[in-house]
């Protein structure tokens, strides 16, 4: 059993693990348990089973891999977030895809982590993201700040988008469901789907998390 203690820390950090394969979600568990200042209190083999059931105590951090059948964590992210707002979403994946990195984050993670990551930089990474910070395995860290160079001139997209249109974008990369953005704005959550459908054509996109994610790469929202 790992021995390692985490500095710092009074109570200890209530970890969930959500991952399909089930040697790696009792790996996690394993070392995550026999660290002082770190404990794994739930374990989902889906994000469905993850918003069905109710953890007690609530996750502070949420280690989630990114490939998972039916809603992937890409998705899945923003739902957690939702769920459990307190939670900080860390990511964890074999290959460092672009647009799964960014569409992520957009979704409301604040860290992402290569599945091969040496466990002292995981156990370090879950204290970072508990703590305020953005763990990133450094290819990651890499591939953000190129996509964010190789994106820094705006385009005018926002010319043709409408006030409360930029205003829901913004909502929905603050972590906002459709129901809460209708209750900012003061209008029906049908009014907000015909935004978001307004939104959808005028980016050129087919999802929330692409609208999200091109709005941010493009500077319409920040």
């Amino acid at each position: 059993m790992n021995s390692r203690k985490t500095p710092g820390l009074t109570e200890p950090i209530h970890v969930a693990i959500v991952d399909d394969d089930r040697g790696t979600r009792d790996g996690l568990g394993m070392l995550i348990n026999g660290t002082s200042g770190l404990q794994c209190t739930a374990t989902f083999p889906s994000i469905e089973a993850a918003l069905s059931a109710t953890c007690r105590p609530s996750p502070d951090v949420m280690l989630v891999d990114i490939n998972l059948p039916a809603i992937s964590g890409v998705e899945g992210a923003g739902l957690l977030k939702q769920k459990y707002p307190g939670a900080e979403i860390v990511m964890l994946t074999v290959y460092a895809d672009d647009d799964k990195v960014f569409q992520s984050i957009c979704n409301g993670a604040c860290g992402y982590l290569l599945k091969d990551t040496p466990p002292v930089k995981l156990l370090d990474a879950i204290v970072e993201a508990h703590q305020g910070g953005a763990p990133m395995s450094p290819e990651i860290a890499r591939k953000v700040v190129t996509l964010f160079q190789r994106t820094a001139q705006p385009a005018r997209l926002e010319e043709h988008l409408a006030p409360q249109e930029v205003r829901l974008l913004q909502l929905l990369a603050e972590g906002h469901s459709y129901d809460a953005a209708a209750d900012v704005l003061n209008v029906s959550v049908n009014t907000i789907r015909n935004y978001i459908r307004s939104v959808y054509a005028k980016l050129h996109v087919h999802s929330k998390s692409e609208a999200v994610s091109k709005a941010l790469r493009t500077r319409i929202i920040s």
